[in-house]
């Protein structure tokens, strides 16, 4: 486990999207498809740096002839959407139940406080929406950071070839213009 008590590799997350979504994406809510796009575009970047399984749940279940689907966006995040009649919470609380009893270190990702309580009650961890979109801007940033900071590396200037001596020559002749 790390020291910040989230997640680890191979642990699962169970996200109820559309509770995160008016937590966290609130701006973005105006187009809700876009908004869902960009959140299961955050979170699989998010797991695919933190080695962790993500399952982002979305209700579906006031659709009249929905049918439970899911869809693997990409490696480390799957997406569900409810059949008519099931909710997001019903749907995550049998699944964490299922995944914890299985041995399975899991993370119910939600703001509902009851959702949290039958959560917490089959053995799962419970991370706030607030809480996820902490650290999947952190992720972000870090990815921003390494990308830079790669960069910077991997650039070919003479200046970082020569020693300090020539470099002081060349920088003399170059002041004296």
């Amino acid at each position: 486990m790390k020291n910040d008590g989230g997640p680890s590799k191979m642990d699962i997350l169970l996200v109820d999207g559309y509770n995160v979504l008016h937590s966290v994406y609130q701006e973005l809510l105006a187009e809700l498809g876009h908004a869902r796009d960009k959140f299961a575009a955050d979170l699989a970047e998010y797991a695919a740096f933190e080695g962790v399984q993500a399952i982002l749940v979305f209700d579906a279940h006031s659709v009249v002839g929905a049918a439970d689907r899911s869809e693997l966006l990409v490696e480390g995040l799957e997406i569900v959407y409810t059949s008519e009649g099931e909710t997001a919470d019903s749907f995550i609380e049998k699944l964490a139940y299922r995944l914890v009893r299985q041995g399975e270190r899991v993370f119910v990702v939600t703001s509902d406080r009851m959702e949290q309580t039958v959560a917490l009650g089959t053995g799962a961890y419970r991370i706030t929406a607030r809480e996820l979109g902490i650290r999947v801007k952190q992720t972000k940033q870090k990815l921003r950071d390494e990308t830079q900071a790669a960069t910077r590396r991997d650039r070919r200037e003479l200046a970082s070839h020569l020693s300090e001596d020539v470099a002081a020559r060349l920088d003399k002749l170059r002041h004296k213009r």
